[in-house]
């Protein structure tokens, strides 16, 4: 379960990740919400989009602004580069709901200071690689600005990338958008 951007401005993000995310062909730009998650076969038998439906119409849709880099840090070197989306108390908010109707999917919350929002552009393996790209990076972005007006139920194989199985709307927005 993910929060995505629009379309019509993945170009600036992918032209990040083309050159450092190792995911990329894995991943489209997103922000988990819930992951891991009900395999697809199991979607319709625990009754997945309904409670999803009941789940956001909870949440109205809000715009979400993509301007500051971030990191997280995975050992003395290794570090995660990451967009923050903002507002964040507005995706904590979706997040939670979210958790609410699927308790036994916490990962993304239960780390220490609870549920980050990150929009995941790349990895680097040493300090000075991190501190460098930082900088380019925020110096160069100019910032992006969507409105996210549903999230979106992903799959994927052991071996291809995710696709969106449907879009669930937030409340005031239209209907789920089967793909």
């Amino acid at each position: 379960m993910v929060a995505m951007p629009s379309g019509d401005i993945w170009e600036p993000i992918q032209a990040i990740r083309r050159e450092h995310d190792r995911q990329i062909h894995r991943w489209m730009p997103h922000i988990n919400l819930l992951y891991p998650f009900y395999p697809r076969d199991q979607f319709q038998a625990e009754r997945v989009i309904p409670r999803l439906e009941a789940a956001c119409q909870q949440v109205p849709g809000f715009e979400v602004t993509l301007a500051t880099f971030r990191y997280f840090t995975h050992g003395a070197k290794r570090a995660t580069i990451w967009l923050d989306p903002a507002p964040r108390a507005a995706l904590v908010h979706l997040q939670a709901t979210l958790h609410d109707t699927f308790p036994g999917y916490d990962e993304q919350s239960r780390y220490h200071g609870g549920f980050t929002p990150h929009l995941s552009v790349g990895q680097v393996t040493s300090r000075r690689a991190l501190q460098s790209l930082l900088m380019t990076l925020q110096t160069h972005w100019t910032p992006l600005k969507f409105r996210l007006d549903a999230v979106a139920l992903i799959w994927r194989t052991a071996d291809s990338p995710f696709q969106v199985e449907c879009r669930i709307p937030l409340a005031n927005s239209a209907g789920p958008d089967q793909v």
